[in-house]
């Protein structure tokens, strides 16, 4: 079980925004996961979601920067 959860969300202008930085983030997911770090992404239109669980806090935290940085990448590659 893990006892650390963050739900991060982006609001995007329109839903292909939201796709094309899904699609760049996808293929990290499992990718850069760790023994103490999970992530996933899910898409509802113009909102994504990442959800970052982790056993400890600094993993967490570790988490949670990681994707924040990933996220910011796609949507400065992507013009979003």
């Amino acid at each position: 079980m893990t006892p650390h959860r963050t739900v991060l969300t982006f609001e995007y202008p329109t839903a292909e925004q939201a796709r094309r930085v899904a699609r760049s983030l996808r293929p990290e997911i499992g990718a850069i996961d760790g023994d103490r770090t999970t992530a996933r992404l899910a898409r509802d239109g113009a909102t994504l979601e990442c959800v970052v669980e982790a056993t400890d806090l600094i993993a967490l935290r570790a988490g949670c920067n990681t994707w924040l940085t990933l996220t910011d990448v796609a949507e400065t590659a992507g013009d979003c």
